[in-house]
């Protein structure tokens, strides 16, 4: 006697099995839309501290002392959404520039070259009296590079 086996699983009528659901695309879908909220949320606060940041007054204060009688300074600023650039020659020492900038990129950088005839200088750049940068050069054709980023 054999005896027969029958399945007696979610068969249709007709005997064939209903189309599974698959659970992959809606997994999918959903991690896109949480990822595109966290991007959303996080460009908004971004956004917010450059804007904060951008309407910022602050004072820059670039100063240069030291017994060189040759020097060279070379500077760039950023003022709100363009670059100034500039180029002075000293005799004398000490020497000191202030201005007030607002914007993202607030600040600026300057290098200090020595002449032929050497010395020393020293350099330094402040932004709202806080010290961002000081180098030092001495010698001949020697140079130092301050900035304020």
């Amino acid at each position: 006697m054999s005896e027969q086996v029958t399945d007696d699983g979610p068969d249709g009528p007709d005997g064939s099995r209903p189309p599974r659901r698959r659970l992959w695309p809606w997994v999918l879908l959903m991690a896109v839309v949480l990822l595109a909220l966290a991007a959303g949320a996080v460009s908004a606060v971004l956004a917010h501290g450059l804007a904060e940041q951008s309407s910022e007054r602050l004072r820059i204060r670039y100063e240069v002392t030291g017994t060189a009688k040759d020097v060279t300074l070379t500077y760039s600023t950023w003022q709100g959404e363009a670059l100034s650039t500039g180029r002075l020659t000293l005799r004398t020492l000490p020497w000191a520039g202030e201005l007030e900038t607002r914007g993202f990129m607030n600040s600026g950088s300057f290098v200090v070259s020595l002449g032929r005839s050497g010395g020393d200088v020293a350099c330094s750049v402040k932004v709202d009296d806080i010290t961002r940068r000081t180098d030092r050069a001495s010698g001949a054709f020697a140079t130092a590079t301050c900035d304020g980023y």
